[in-house]
């Protein structure tokens, strides 16, 4: 305010600092995120759920269950005092304290302008990369097919039933998913859900449309069917499969390109699978000419490993059999991902108790680690670093403090020189390079010497005697 105004300065000092707190944004993950996502998509809707102005908004439910996601095991209650300690710091209405309004709200997020954020994080992230990003000039999805349960819960149970071999009231909802992920990026283009008793390949053939002529589909052996196979050569989309059985790998059959390079003929199987419709299969072609490479992997200290992919890029001169090994070598950093989503996230064992909130749960978590995948590909690009060096955990601690510090920022340029800090500090954080390094899945805490529960909890009968319920307890 300027001197000349000096009477009316305490009139609009609160509204000015109301209105540049805006301006960074109301909550710390938006201040950080918020670039990233178009501000129309987080406006209010025309009509139906979220239309009005509420305590709980849009926008703040938004927010909130994002950072409750992103906080890796945050209960309701402590993401409802985290939304009422920043409205009360930016002067906006504080919602209410109790669980159930932030529930509800939470549980009428409109799953389609969720999937249009996630949309739209993709697209944004794909037009940032290079022409350099690109294998060989294209872009390679990888499939993969986790499954993670949920709370047992009658309509869980309904939606997503357990396997058949376990006790009622033993066991837990298991839902499957199959998604896509950019190798160049690490986001995940794409996903489809089902109960554990869905097969990937159906899961995966619902999301084709997220697939565009001239993609390279990379995928384990899971994946290696003759149906998939035509439907991409029909498609115009390019596969890379490791080889599954023993027979497909026989390189005594078809016709020698080099000592490890073959070009073979699959025949169309007798019998349709489940899976395709008749008329589907009918215009499925006779036979397929795929190539047939082994590859060998040597790695300084460990013996030479060998793996035969099928892959329908036939051209050597292009594709050589070089790259298709690092290619399919490079699968595993996709893995590391989805670890990442069901470990470091906590996705593998979902809290929502109904299906409608678990299918909005799930996409929380997808976007919450695409938008951090978006962070690590940012400081990459700026300081020209490889984005598998770059630490996802680390990654997702920095965002939540530099997201308080930047919401705590009064002017543009300090947010400025936050970002530009948090760049360098996630760039010069590196993972040492550890080639050939073996990760066993396997655990070195043991558990308590409790016994299972074989039963319903309600009908459970515990007789302790010196601390020895496994041989007293019983159903």
């Amino acid at each position: 305010m300027t001197p000349d105004f000096a009477p009316w300065a305490g009139l609009f000092a609160r509204p000015w600092q109301r209105c540049r707190r805006s301006l960074a944004g109301l909550h710390q993950l938006e201040s950080l995120f918020g670039p990233w996502i178009a501000h129309g998509l987080l406006s209010q809707q025309d009509e139906g759920d979220h239309s009005r102005n509420r305590r709980w908004n849009w926008r703040l439910v938004f927010w909130t269950f994002l950072w409750q996601v992103a906080q890796a095991g945050a209960s309701c209650r402590e993401a409802i005092r985290q939304a009422q300690a920043l409205c009360l710091a930016s002067g906006q209405p504080c919602p209410p304290s109790t669980t159930s309004p932030y529930c509800q709200a939470r549980g009428v997020l409109p799953l389609d302008r969720l999937d249009q954020i996630h949309r739209a994080v993709v697209q944004e992230s794909e037009q940032a990369l290079g022409s350099g990003s690109l294998w060989c000039g294209r872009r390679v999805l990888v499939a993969d097919g986790p499954t993670v349960t949920a709370p047992d819960t009658p309509e869980n149970q309904q939606a997503y039933p357990q396997p058949s071999a376990q006790r009622p009231g033993c066991g837990f909802p298991i839902i499957r998913l199959a998604g896509l992920l950019n190798l160049a990026t690490g986001l995940l283009v794409a996903w489809a859900a089902g109960h554990g008793r869905q097969s990937e390949l159906g899961l995966l053939a619902a999301r084709w449309e997220h697939w565009q002529p001239g993609d390279v589909l990379l995928a384990d052996r899971g994946f290696c069917n003759w149906p998939l196979l035509a439907r991409c050569g029909q498609s115009g989309i390019e596969t890379v499969f490791r080889v599954k059985g023993s027979r497909r790998g026989d390189f005594r059959r078809g016709h020698k390109l080099g000592p490890d390079e073959r070009l073979v003929r699959w025949d169309k199987p007798l019998q349709r699978p489940q899976t395709v419709s008749p008329a589907d299969w009918a215009q499925r072609p006779a036979c397929l000419t795929l190539r047939l490479v082994r590859c060998r992997m040597s790695l300084p200290g460990f013996r030479t490993r060998q793996i035969l992919l099928v892959t329908t890029l036939l051209d050597r001169q292009q594709f050589p059999l070089q790259e298709l090994g690092r290619l399919y070598y490079r699968r595993w950093t996709m893995e590391l991902s989805l670890r990442h989503l069901k470990t470091t996230l906590q996705m593998e064992l979902l809290s929502c108790k109904t299906p409608s909130n678990l299918a909005r749960e799930i996409r929380l978590h997808f976007l919450a680690h695409n938008l951090v995948r978006r962070l690590m590909l940012e400081a990459a690009r700026r300081h020209l670093v490889c984005l598998d060096r770059i630490s996802f955990a680390g990654s997702l601690c920095a965002a939540r403090r530099y997201g308080e510090a930047l919401l705590q920022a009064r002017a543009e340029a300090c947010r400025r020189l936050l970002r530009e800090e948090l760049y360098r500090v996630l760039a010069s954080d590196a993972v040492p390079e550890r080639p050939g390094r073996r990760e066993p899945r396997a655990v070195k805490r043991r558990p308590k010497p409790y016994p299972r529960l074989m039963g319903p909890r309600h009908g459970w009968l515990e007789i302790p005697h010196q601390s020895r319920y496994r041989k007293n307890s019983k159903p």
